[in-house]
């Protein structure tokens, strides 16, 4: 690329990591930072240096054009995606509290008597299994990392306390993320899909209740990134086996989780751009009778119901984390987007004065060669 003496102001907005290949310091090279005083204690505004010829130039906004075209459109799309993921938590959720009412009666009905079932049987922790659920795809800011984080804290705590522990990766992050660490015991790898689906969790349901069952480990615990908002998503660390026999799902201090009103995110437009209406949905569930009677033994449905019950547990977790990761992907896009926007805007105004200079150069030079021959 040629080269001529070229100084652009970067801008002190926050924008993607820069190993993002979307980030602003991917777009401009080479980058000077020049050397700070000591004695000055103000800090003024790094610059970097861009030594291109006009034609450089104009390829380079052309490119940064191209690639904000690319960040928009896949904004817009994990946008719908996010919609999409929403309406499948929110259309489990009165199937899901539906199983509680029914094993909450059961329950009661039970109190009296001495119950063995698999899934409920509560034995000193040796050895703990940890269900870790991350994404497929990358450029979707820190998800990933964050939940992988998680997951190495509380190995770590798992270490300190001297348990055993074992792990099963779902998605394909996750699984390159482990293949990399051998000092980590992994039961099985597991590949996600753009849009979970009962079978899935089923294959995922099916390990840990063989693990359990065969007393391989005497407690499994779900890590996955719980969807707040559309920018906000928590990693939680579940307590998924044993289960209650109410259908509770506690954290791993024994705090049980209450999730019947989920948060529904309407994505609109507004004077052209996307916003976003927030609205609480609250699921219907049918009452149960005190007085209802089971025509069959209350242990044969208990034991029914509960794989069922973690089977529905499972595939929530995997929806909420695709919702998170689309989240996440939406918001990178649209601030990559608008890095493109501003390194154009920034482009257009050092190509502007380049063109300016030369054209002033030129007439300068044309009416120094009429002097010269007047």
């Amino acid at each position: 690329m040629s080269c001529s003496n070229l100084t652009m102001l970067v801008s002190s907005k926050p924008s993607l990591d820069s190993s993002s290949p979307l980030s602003f310091r991917s777009f401009i090279a080479p980058v000077q930072i020049p050397s700070s005083n000591a004695n000055n204690s103000i800090s003024k505004p790094s610059s970097s240096s861009i030594h291109c010829s006009l034609r450089d130039l104009r390829t380079r906004i052309d490119s940064v054009k191209n690639t904000q075209k690319i960040t928009e459109a896949m904004k817009l799309v994990a946008a719908a995606k996010v919609r999409r993921a929403q309406e499948a938590v929110v259309n489990a959720r009165p199937f899901s509290e539906t199983l509680v009412e029914v094993l909450y009666s059961i329950n009661e009905q039970l109190q009296t008597e001495d119950v063995d079932v698999p899934l409920t049987n509560v034995r000193p922790v040796k050895k703990v299994a940890l269900v870790v659920v991350t994404g497929d795809r990358g450029l979707c800011g820190g998800f990933n990392n964050f939940i992988l984080k998680k997951a190495e804290a509380r190995i770590r705590e798992l270490k300190t306390l001297g348990l055993d522990y074992v792990v099963i990766s779902v998605g394909k992050k996750g699984n390159s993320y482990f293949v990399r660490r051998p000092q980590i015991p992994v039961d099985k790898f597991l590949e996600g899909s753009n849009l979970p689906t009962a079978k899935e969790a089923q294959a995922i349901a099916d390990d840990v209740f063989s693990l359990f069952v065969s007393e391989e480990v005497d407690k499994v615990e779900l890590l996955y990134t719980k969807f707040v908002s559309l920018v906000k998503s928590d990693p939680v660390i579940h307590t998924l086996l044993p289960l209650s026999p109410k259908g509770e799902i506690c954290d791993i201090n024994g705090v049980c989780v209450d999730a019947a009103e989920d948060e529904f995110f309407r994505l609109t437009t507004k004077e052209g751009k996307l916003t976003v209406e927030r609205e609480v949905i609250r699921a219907e569930t049918m009452d149960f009778s005190p007085i209802l009677q089971f025509e069959q033994d209350p242990v044969q449905i208990l034991d029914a119901l509960l794989p069922l019950y973690l089977n529905s547990q499972i595939l929530r977790a995997l929806q909420e984390s695709l919702a998170s990761e689309l989240a996440a992907r939406m918001t990178a896009m649209g601030n990559a987007t608008d890095n493109a926007s501003e390194l154009k805007k920034n482009l257009s105004r050092v190509y502007n004065r380049q063109r300016q200079a030369k054209i002033t150069g030129e007439i300068l030079e044309i009416v120094a060669g009429a002097d010269a021959l007047a």
